[in-house]
């Protein structure tokens, strides 16, 4: 299995990153244990986290980060693995935050939760207009130089963002962001096709991409309204991919699934690898049969035709 580098930093990882919001939120501890210690096993290292999952569970705080933490204490294999985690989330002050106080206070309770003395990539989870890109690049510098951070990251950011933080942090000598993590997939493309990933491209930032599925309509498992009435997230995803287009992308999908045996999750994940500028998908899974069915989707290589009619097919007109 091929591995990526991302950005210009040091790091390598196998183009599949964990997701792992759902830890201790529809997944329990002993779970996630299996599921991490799986993923390993399949040969892949990067593990992407927030301190703000799952704290949307009335009950939990932060419950990700702290299974992570107490996953890596009891395998006693921090130096197999790559940590991803976020900051800049509301986590009690009402706002979206990325002030050099806050980045400060928030790194040492996410360094206690993961019961680990370094992150290897800390990333600003959303973009905060009230705090100057300079005092976040700075701040994030300082975790940097400090040996708390090896490298840093962001997240759903514009093209207009990236370059601002890209052009500061060049301007300064500051660190750098390496990647940029962003919806991205076969049906929703705005938030890196285009100019942002021909800014990653010419600045050597990676793409680290959640939602590769699409919420499970690129499963093919909601075809109709009355499928997609048999899951609680179905109205969602009725209103936001049931229609024409989305239609046109399942039936490529079908295409190309007669054509190569592989699942239409597969597909989706795959087509994702294959795109410049991707270092990986971020996608979680709650079973060993979802982190094998990822697994061979990241592993799948497709035809330059099967990527073309994909392509084609979710285009918007």
């Amino acid at each position: 299995m091929d591995k990526r580098r991302l950005g210009r930093s040091d790091l390598e990882i196998a183009p599949l990153a964990l997701g792992t919001n759902v830890l201790g939120w529809t997944m329990d501890e002993p779970t996630s244990f299996t599921v991490l210690d799986a993923f390993l096993d399949e040969g892949f290292t990067a593990i992407d986290t927030a301190d703000v999952y799952s704290r949307w569970v009335p009950g939990n705080d932060s419950e990700s980060e702290k299974i992570i933490g107490r996953w890596m204490k009891a395998r006693g294999n921090r130096d197999k693995v790559l940590v991803f985690t976020k900051v800049g989330s509301d986590m009690g002050q009402g706002h979206k935050d990325l002030s050099a106080k806050w980045i400060a206070e928030a790194v040492e309770q996410s360094l206690k939760r993961l019961q680990t003395d370094y992150i290897d990539l800390y990333q600003s989870h959303w973009p905060d207009p009230a705090t100057p890109i300079e005092e976040t690049l700075e701040a994030h510098d300082r975790l940097v130089k400090a040996g708390k951070v090896r490298f840093i990251g962001t997240s759903n950011q514009s093209h207009e963002q990236l370059k601002a933080a890209l052009d500061v942090s060049d301007a300064r000598g500051l660190a750098r962001y390496q990647t940029v993590q962003n919806e991205f997939n076969l049906y929703s493309r705005a938030g890196f096709s285009g100019a942002i990933q021909e800014l990653c491209l010419r600045e050597g930032v990676s793409g680290l991409h959640y939602y590769g599925l699409s919420a499970g309509f690129l499963t093919g498992k909601y075809r109709t309204p009355e499928d997609a009435a048999k899951s609680a997230r179905g109205p969602s995803v009725v209103q936001r991919f049931l229609n024409e287009k989305g239609l046109r992308i399942l039936a490529a999908m079908d295409r190309v699934s007669a054509r190569t045996g592989a699942g239409l999750p597969e597909i989706a994940l795959a087509w994702v690898v294959a795109q410049p500028g991707v270092a990986a998908p971020i996608a979680s899974a709650t079973s060993l049969d979802q982190l094998k069915m990822l697994s061979s989707g990241v592993r799948l290589k497709l035809a330059a035709e099967d990527l073309a009619e994909l392509t084609a097919a979710g285009a918007d007109a």
